[in-house]
């Protein structure tokens, strides 16, 4: 295998757009970054201008081909991953609005858009069985939801709309030209059952007002499996992203289920059963692979082919974990006064660090938290949820955010053991967990994640495991390694693992049980609010 064969890896995460070259070994040689606007017009709406975002992965591109001094012509690859939002076009492909405000370059809504929350309760109360799919409860986070506001509320945009594509398969049409809609997408967030033929439930979408769906959306015959090409650079998208038109364009994945690849795309058999993998970043999303289906309340799946082909996946998450972190340092005036958020992390986390060594795990100072300030995406399937802090004092120095900020991620923590509780109650016997994504960088948070949980913590060899998940993509869709499975193998290690502190487990036993106390207070309280 020639050492100038390299690949070209897009990552569309919620503010920028990152690009990075790789080689066959899985080496990083390049990165490029570039950000994009998020429009928040009322409470809950998150808009993105398509053409902006596409602009971006074309400059990141550029950036990382020239970091890594690649020559394009040896670029054989290339692949994206993004966010699971949603891009709406009109009959000639231009953006269509997705805005109240009418304006057609806000055409994408986001992932973590939430002005969907009644239309997904209405399609929860259908009791379809494609709900089975998706533990039972339909997210706001999930595009048919999204779409039946869209039609509900715009109707003039509704009427024009003759394509809706997830933000992945969007990258994928605009590089090739070429329709190639990924088993990933569908699957997971569109209600595709992608074990049965045909896919798509059209008395699901009879039943919730959405039959014209697939004229509106164009709607894919069939999905396709993750590791296949979509095709090649159009001459047109070769041109803005610098590459060549021979550059094979592999079927893209969503971000979590990219970095997921990444962590477990080398694993088989009973060896999946005891691993998960956690992309943990502004939100987590945890990923479990099986052979058969497993049915776990709360947790979205089991998807078939979703991740891996001929593999289930069960998939977890939080919706605000780095964010609700971010979020205490905003809130609080100490935080504001750090000259940044870049900043206030920094200065928070080195004290946190400081308050581990002179107090152990006693370092929150007895703050507790429940961190589902943006709802509780698994297990509670309840995004209606919201969080609570116990234990506050008047004390309002840098000493108490510091404080605060350690209770927030230890809420965090122990929300990944109910998760891990829940897949361990249904099949899985979770014993590492391989993690990847920002929190992966914060030393005293990884053995934070190791003690709360009682598991090893596994840390790949290439950090960035997004970025990695998604050149295996574009590896296996140009035939660098023969396979998806032989991609994976050849290009992602682990290099250390983490094991929780034995001295710990009895302080988190205690602290999961007021964890879970706090968590059914909480639904008790909203109990008392649905009275009459």
């Amino acid at each position: 295998m020639s050492a100038s064969r390299l690949v070209v890896a897009v990552d569309v995460g919620s503010t920028s757009a990152r690009a990075a070259v790789f080689d066959a070994e899985g080496q990083r040689l390049g990165r490029g970054e570039c950000g994009f606007a998020t429009r928040r017009q009322q409470p809950d709406h998150a808009e993105h201008r398509s053409e902006e975002i596409w602009r971006a992965v074309a400059d990141a591109v550029r950036a990382a081909v020239n970091a890594a001094a690649a020559d394009p012509v040896h670029v054989v690859g290339l692949a994206f991953d993004a966010t699971c939002s949603l891009a709406l076009f009109d009959a000639e492909g231009r953006p269509a609005t997705v805005s109240s405000t009418g304006a057609d370059e806000w055409n994408v809504l986001m992932w973590a858009d939430h002005r969907a929350v009644a239309e997904a309760e209405e399609i929860t109360l259908t009791r379809h069985r494609a709900l089975d799919y998706v533990g039972g409860v339909m997210s706001p986070e999930m595009e048919l939801p999204k779409l039946l506001w869209l039609k509900r509320n715009l109707p003039q945009a509704w009427a024009r709309y003759a394509l809706a594509l997830d933000l992945t398969d969007f990258l994928s049409w605009r590089a090739t030209g070429r329709l190639a809609v990924s088993a990933c997408t569908v699957t997971c967030k569109w209600a595709y059952l992608n074990h049965e033929s045909p896919g798509w439930q059209a008395d699901l979408l009879a039943r919730v007002g959405l039959e014209d769906l697939p004229a509106r959306a164009r709607l894919c015959a069939a999905a396709l499996p993750i590791g296949s090409a979509a095709g090649t650079l159009s001459r047109a998208a070769a041109s803005e992203l610098g590459l060549t038109e021979v550059c094979v364009v592999g079927v893209g994945l969503i971000d979590a289920h990219a970095g997921g690849l990444a962590l477990l795309g080398g694993f088989q058999g009973a060896e999946l059963d005891r691993r998960v993998g956690m992309i943990a970043g502004t939100s987590t999303c945890h990923m479990a692979l099986s052979a058969e289906p497993r049915f776990v309340p709360g947790v979205w799946g089991p998807y078939f082919g979703a991740m891996l082909p001929g593999l289930w996946l069960n998939e977890a998450g939080q919706s605000a974990s780095g964010a609700l972190l971010d979020h205490f340092l905003v809130w609080h005036a100490e935080g504001r006064a750090s000259g940044g958020l870049e900043q206030a992390r920094r200065r928070v986390s080195e004290r946190v660090q400081a308050l581990i060594q002179e107090h152990g795990v006693e370092a929150a100072g007895g703050l507790r938290v429940l961190p589902d300030f943006h709802g509780n995406r698994s297990p509670l399937a309840d995004p209606a949820a919201r969080g609570a802090i116990e234990g506050l004092s008047l004390d309002a120095s840098f000493e108490s955010l510091a404080r605060l900020y350690y209770a927030g991620a230890v809420g965090i923590a122990l929300g990944t053991r109910h998760i891990l509780e829940a897949l361990n109650a249904h099949g899985y016997d979770i014993s590492v967990l391989h993690l990847t994504g920002g929190h992966q960088a914060i030393p005293w948070l990884v053995q934070l994640y190791a003690d709360a949980t009682g598991c090893r913590v596994a840390l790949a060899q290439q950090a960035d495991g997004v970025l990695l998940g998604t050149a295996i993509l574009a590896a296996a869709a140009s035939g660098l390694h023969g396979s998806l499975l032989g991609s994976a193998r050849a290009m992602s290690s682990v290099r250390a693992e983490i094991a929780p502190a034995e001295a710990t487990r009895g302080h988190f036993e205690r602290e999961y049980q007021r964890y879970r106390l706090m968590q059914d207070h909480a639904v008790a309280m909203r109990g008392l609010n649905e009275r009459p």
